[in-house]
């Protein structure tokens, strides 16, 4: 149990029959009348976003969420199988829960599983990988890193922007959160 003045970004509410991450909030002291709190909620299991106001004090329920370090291990065609580092247990998460972070994960990879009682909430993976480019159009002479950009496929088969003058077999930097290229690697 907490209080809406607790409120924390990433914390777990267990409200209205189901998990509610806090996305953003914000405590309101009108001039007139009582404070408030305004939060934007995220449904756990479904992504679904909603605008939710608090009066200032309310307990809510907080959930247990447990976070820890897994090493992607394979794809047995259905989930993703990851290994828990410390224990060595193995764990199966869907394609549903993993959504766009398999389009930047290898095998052997390092993501951060959450888990309330058990179940698989969300998977984190680092703010950014490095992948090869495996299939990218040839650049012509004279492109420069300044102009435009072209359609490149990585290695786990994701399709991202990258400069003109990169070429197949390149290694680059990728925002796992937008899929952005980040820079070159040598």
């Amino acid at each position: 149990m907490a209080t809406t003045n607790d409120l924390k970004n990433g914390m777990i509410l267990d409200m209205d029959n189901g998990l509610w991450q806090v996305m953003e909030f914000q405590h309101v002291k009108p001039g007139k009348g009582p404070a408030f709190v305004r939060t934007k909620l995220k449904n756990v299991t479904s992504g679904k976003t909603v605008d939710k106001t608090f009066n200032a004090g309310t307990k809510v329920d907080t959930a247990t969420v447990d976070r820890s370090d897994y090493q992607y291990l394979y794809n047995d065609g259905t989930d993703f199988i990851f290994m828990d580092e410390k224990t060595y247990e193995q764990i199966p998460v869907s394609a549903q829960i993993m959504g766009d972070a398999a389009n930047y994960l290898l095998e052997n990879g390092r993501a951060m599983i959450a888990q309330h009682e058990g179940q698989v909430l969300y998977i984190e993976l680092p703010a950014s990988v490095v992948l090869e480019i495996t299939h990218t159009e040839p650049g012509l002479q004279g492109d420069r890193s300044t102009g435009g950009t072209k359609p490149a496929t990585l290695e786990t088969g994701a399709e991202i922007q990258v400069p003109l003058f990169l070429e197949a077999g390149t290694k680059v930097k990728v925002d796992t959160r937008d899929g952005s290229y980040l820079g070159r690697v040598n």
